[in-house]
């Protein structure tokens, strides 16, 4: 039988929009931690939340049709990755990266998608996210450490693999600070030095505090591309920074980089990475939309991206790891 044409997937996407507003609101009226708690009814959910009965219904069987909840003889369950992401007693709650994710400085930038294709880059004031100490990073650094820990534990693990010594790390833009937090956890022997704006570096240096890290952990307030950076390291990190830039300016902080690691010291650079056909797989091939609109120059590099900028910086090879289950991978470029 020859396929039919359907208007699905078009009302589908022209509606998405209802797809996060929902999700922030049962976010924030708790509703995946009450079903948790075993309140599984849509009026006993809208007593839990204060809401309408009506309201809650509706909002619940919305969230059943996008697949955040179940729904079954009236009553309304979590499926494993809401209870896992969703639930507030959870060790791996995300909620609350919907500060930094939803806020107006990020969904603002995508009001006029057609113009920053013309433009081919974020029409934002300033630069967008790359800004000079752009408040949005306190913000980033402050919800986001959840969504990064998973990643920042796997990093720490290939960074530690191959050390048998005490070593020295770099950990650039920081942010939350838990990628360089993370090795000093795996291994005792390790000194951080986080680096990334003055007004952020302080949400670092309050994780590493936490931690009971303080005497391992050193700080940096400046600009990556222009602090000193305080060599020599056996490992500089660079976490989700080098898809901000074009690759002539990755390049640029990438000899940086290359210059102050010891002989046969590594950098470590965590990034989402699409296949070289740029479109697979897709929840990480999208993310170059986020840097159109967000960045003037930014983009979701490929390995064979990536490694040529690390070869032309001076780097003798590269090596892609994986860190599933997350969306990100890391290269481990050699000195």
């Amino acid at each position: 039988m020859t396929q039919q044409p359907s208007p699905t997937l078009f009302f589908r996407t022209i509606n998405a929009y209802q797809q996060t507003q929902a999700l922030k609101a049962a976010i924030e009226l708790s509703v995946f931690t009450a079903i948790a708690k075993g309140v599984r009814t849509a009026d006993k959910i809208a007593a839990c939340a204060e809401t309408s009965p009506r309201g809650m219904r509706i909002l619940c069987d919305y969230l059943v049709c996008i697949g955040f909840l179940t729904k079954e003889r009236g009553e309304y369950g979590l499926t494993l990755d809401s209870a896992t992401f969703l639930d507030k007693a959870s060790p791996a709650y995300l909620g609350g990266a919907v500060e930094f994710l939803g806020s107006p400085h990020l969904t603002d930038s995508f009001d006029d998608v057609t113009a920053l294709v013309r433009r081919g880059g974020t029409t934002l004031d300033g630069g967008g996210t790359v800004a000079p100490e752009n408040p949005i990073w306190v913000k980033f650094a402050r919800a986001m450490g959840p969504l990064m820990a998973g990643a920042a534990d796997l990093t720490s693990r290939i960074v530690v693999e191959d050390s048998r010594k005490p070593i020295r790390v770099l950990d650039i833009a920081a942010g939350h600070g838990l990628f360089g937090i993370a090795v000093a956890k795996l291994c005792p022997q390790a000194t951080i030095v986080g680096l990334d704006w003055p007004n952020v570096i302080e949400v670092a240096r309050e994780n590493a505090k936490a931690a009971g890290l303080t005497e391992r952990y050193e700080t940096i307030a400046g600009d990556a591309f222009k602090a000193d950076l305080l060599g020599p390291y056996d490992v500089v990190l660079l976490p989700n920074i080098l898809h901000h830039f074009d690759s002539a300016t990755c390049e640029s902080l990438l000899r940086r980089v290359h210059a102050v690691l010891v002989p046969g010291g590594r950098a470590v650079t965590v990034e989402f990475i699409p296949n070289d056909d740029r479109v697979t797989p897709p929840e990480i091939a999208t993310f170059a939309l986020m840097m159109l609109g967000t960045t003037p120059a930014g983009d979701a590099y490929t390995f064979t991206e990536l490694e040529t900028m690390a070869r032309r910086a001076g780097f003798a090879r590269s090596e892609l790891r994986s860190l599933e289950p997350t969306l990100q991978h890391a290269v481990v470029s050699y000195k």
